[in-house]
């Protein structure tokens, strides 16, 4: 990797962002990556924005495994979805930060809550969380779920994405079908007053989605976490008080 200083001239970049596990921040000097032979000008704009990331420099000092864990810390602490004794399905857990974030919550070791994540990408385990390495989209994948869980769930949260194609359109309807399937897995295994996360894309749900949410739960909105980039078009819709 080469580094580079700021254009003569220029001040450093810098984030105004906190330094705590929900606000990271410190004055950073802008660090700029230069392309080679064999790194491509996407791939080092990349690197480029992962360097110089506040989020990515936080979970890494926390112990966190992917930025992503702020973006539930953010929506937790504006929402209240998690709490003590709990239990939640993390769908599409892998690498595993928003797994760490419900167990430092939940404490299943002292609550007798439980926390159980899924994903076809294989983890590292999670102390005090149970992960299952499968496809959600698998026909078999539910019911595993439902028995790891213990029956019923107080949380069902999804950051699954599918790899996007660059087509907006196509992109859209991919991460819908997972958020929709996600939504029909929630109203099988959630709680009276229980809580579903999902991640979509900007325009947010669908409108058949959206009104589904809205007559089996009692509040929803969508919401973009700060943690989220600000070139990002993901979102958030998140559903309160399922109403069984």
């Amino acid at each position: 990797m080469t580094v580079k200083k700021p254009p003569s001239g220029k001040k450093s970049s810098t984030s105004n962002r906190g330094a705590s596990k929900n606000n990271p921040r410190g004055a950073q000097q802008k660090v700029y990556v230069k392309t080679r032979k064999k790194r491509s000008v996407s791939s080092a704009r990349w690197l480029e924005r992962q360097l110089n990331d506040p989020y990515v420099a936080a979970a890494k000092a926390e112990g966190y495994r992917s930025r992503a864990a702020f973006k539930l810390i953010q929506m937790n602490e504006d929402l209240g979805l998690l709490k003590a004794g709990y239990k939640v399905v993390d769908l599409g857990a892998a690498p595993g930060g928003w797994t760490q974030i419900a167990v430092d919550i939940v404490q299943p070791d002292k609550t007798g809550g439980k926390v159980v994540g899924i994903d076809y990408l294989d983890m590292p385990e999670v102390p005090g969380a149970e992960f299952i390495c499968l496809d959600f989209m698998d026909d078999a994948a539910p019911e595993i779920l439902k028995k790891s869980i213990g029956g019923k769930a107080h949380v069902v949260m999804s950051d699954m994405a599918p790899p996007t194609v660059g087509h907006k359109q196509t992109d859209h309807l991919r991460i819908m079908a997972l958020a929709e399937a996600a939504y029909e897995f929630a109203r099988e295994v959630l709680l009276p007053g229980g809580v579903f996360l999902s991640k979509v894309f900007m325009g947010g749900a669908e409108k058949d989605l959206l009104n589904s949410l809205k007559r089996d739960f009692t509040k929803v909105k969508h919401v973009k976490p700060h943690a989220s980039r600000a070139d990002s078009s993901e979102m958030y819709v998140v559903a309160l008080g399922f109403r069984g």
